[in-house]
């Protein structure tokens, strides 16, 4: 929850910049000697997890070096820590970490089952904290304003429950952003920006799972504040906003007027308020967020992956010179790397809190693959991310894929690409990544743009198996614009992976097809997920949708009818 010590007053701003600029530092000075460090952080999680069921049938006593840990671990999954994960949940010490988890943080991966990542006090202090300050810095460094007033900031991903969900031990199962880590971890400084607003807690009685309730309730107080900035991680939340206050809009001008939440008694009636976002709506012609906050400057949320393609739209929604600043590279599990400038999509290493192994992206990631470390990587090549840390997560195989864009003091500065998942139905081995590139090389090539998009393989009798695209386009396309975006995408995509290109030379797949739907149909499609008690920050953005029954659902009842088919 975050909620401890989060008035803005002076005093607490100054110790919270303080904290947030000198943890960046920490990791920006550790650039210069990554090596070291990384040597470091491998020396400390082997002593202190020495005598851990883990570390004694791997043999953490006898390891010195790198090499070493690589010979005596395999890289893990969640599937293969699973076992030992649920005895710890259920009450047993000592299996992967010598001190006990404080809490259990909850992912969805990729399937949607809920994973059980142990959070341990030592993983906290160690790796956790100083990068999660540090993240903050440049938002308090250039848009000071943000943390001058507990409601300057709406934070979407902020979700507070009464009654959370906990393990058989005992122990809470929760998301990040549930936990109090103040109160857990004696750190009240990491309230973070917007969990003091008056919709951080929520004033009226709200179901536990419906979070569309609790996202328009959320909305409509802001509605009422000067929000300065709107804080996502998942982007696809943030691109919700837009169309929440469409659909959303009549109830919220008239609780607004009323001074009603929810439909009971609030706070004083605001008809003045409610008649200037009326005034708003009727000159323009619909209602944005730039409207309702005309001194918007930011907005804090992963700016790759699907996120690249309708970001630059999304912003303008905002308003104009509205920022976008990248949230870190990190999962559930442990953080990798953290923006320490205003770079668009790129964070650096964080050095000091894990160790680090990398993978050809194209390559296969099993439990004796061959690593690399840092110094190894190639500007402008993806490679999957393997983590170790104090925290119990050894050789873990995170999922990710990751983008090298340059380096900074001799360290890679990377970006999140996006899932390791492959579609592969002939050998073709698509990545996420490289479909992604391709739609952007597309909308490049015919000045189009996209709301959203999604693919899956489709099989018809008698016919090689072919790509079938939904894509949500932004403005209208003509027909002749959608034939020529499908043949620069198939291009675009063999181009990015050579096997795809082999497989449509070879006959074994066909050329692909793209179905133009609604452009909010995404939007509504997120809705669906979320109105079934999903939370929204892990209703994220998926391009390969393989589930018919989830693909008839976003294409079923969204076909624009526009005809642009191929």
């Amino acid at each position: 929850m975050n909620t401890s010590d989060t008035p803005a007053g002076p005093d607490r701003v100054r110790r919270y910049r303080r904290r947030v600029f000198g943890e960046r530092e920490g990791i920006r000075a550790a650039l210069t000697d990554a090596s070291a460090h990384q040597q470091r952080v491998l020396a400390d999680l082997l002593e202190f997890n020495a005598s851990t069921e883990y570390g004694r049938s791997h043999g953490f006593s006898s390891v010195r070096t790198l090499d070493d840990f690589r010979k005596a671990v395999p890289i893990n999954d969640y599937a293969a820590l699973s076992s030992r994960i649920e005895r710890m949940a259920a009450g047993e010490s000592n299996v992967l970490s010598a001190d006990d988890p404080a809490v259990y943080f909850t992912s969805s991966g990729t399937t949607g089952a809920h994973k059980k990542i142990p959070v341990t006090p030592h993983f906290m202090r160690r790796t956790f904290f100083p990068f999660y300050y540090a993240a903050w810095a440049p938002l308090a460094e250039h848009f000071p304003e943000v943390l001058a007033r507990p409601d300057a900031v709406l934070n979407l991903k902020h979700d507070p429950v009464s009654a959370p969900p906990t393990t058989a031990s005992g122990h809470l199962h929760v998301g990040a952003s549930q936990v109090d880590f103040g109160a857990k971890f004696g750190e009240p400084l990491s309230a973070e920006p917007g969990t003091g607003a008056p919709w951080g807690t929520l004033p009226v009685p709200v179901e536990r799972d419906d979070h569309l309730e609790k996202a328009y309730l959320r909305l409509r107080l802001a509605a009422e504040s000067d929000v300065r900035c709107v804080i996502g991680i998942n982007p696809a939340m943030v691109a919700a906003l837009p169309h929440q206050l469409t659909l959303w809009w009549p109830r919220l001008v008239k609780e607004i007027r009323d001074g009603t939440l929810g439909g009971l008694p609030h706070t004083t009636p605001n008809p003045e308020r409610a008649r200037s976002l009326e005034r708003l709506a009727d000159h323009f012609g619909t209602i944005r967020p730039a409207h309702v906050w005309p001194h918007m400057r930011a907005l804090f949320c992963w700016t790759t992956g699907m996120a690249s393609l309708y970001l630059p739209r999304l912003r303008e929604e905002f308003g104009i010179g509205v920022a976008s600043l990248p949230a870190p590279v990190a999962a559930s599990e442990g953080p990798v790397a953290v923006a320490l400038d205003r770079h668009e999509s790129a964070g650096s290493l964080t050095v000091t809190a894990s160790v680090y192994e990398f993978l050809d992206a194209d390559a296969d990631l099993g439990p004796d693959a061959k690593t690399l470390t840092f110094d190894d990587l190639e500007p402008g090549r993806d490679y999957h991310v393997v983590f170790s840390h104090i925290g119990g997560l050894y050789r873990y195989a995170v999922g990710d894929v990751v983008r090298v864009v340059d380096r900074v003091d001799g360290v890679p500065r990377v970006a999140y690409a996006g899932r390791a998942t492959r579609s592969d139905a002939v050998g073709e081995r698509l990545r996420e990544a490289q479909v992604l590139r391709a739609l952007a090389a597309a909308a490049r090539g015919t000045g189009l743009d996209l709301r959203n998009a999604a693919c899956r393989v489709r099989e018809t009798h008698g016919l090689p198996p072919h790509y079938e695209f939904a894509l949500a386009p932004c403005g209208a396309w003509a027909e002749s614009e959608t034939t020529r975006f499908a043949a620069l995408l198939d291009t675009a995509i063999g181009d990015e992976a050579p096997a795809y290109r082999a497989a449509r030379s070879g006959g074994r797949l066909g050329p692909l097809t793209v179905q133009l739907l609604a452009e909010d149909a995404f939007l509504r499609d997120w809705h669906t997920a979320v109105a079934c008690g999903i939370r929204p920050t892990q209703v994220k953005d998926r391009l390969f949708r393989p589930d018919a029954a989830l693909w008839e659902r976003l294409t079923g009842s969204a076909r624009a009818g526009r005809g642009g088919q191929r």
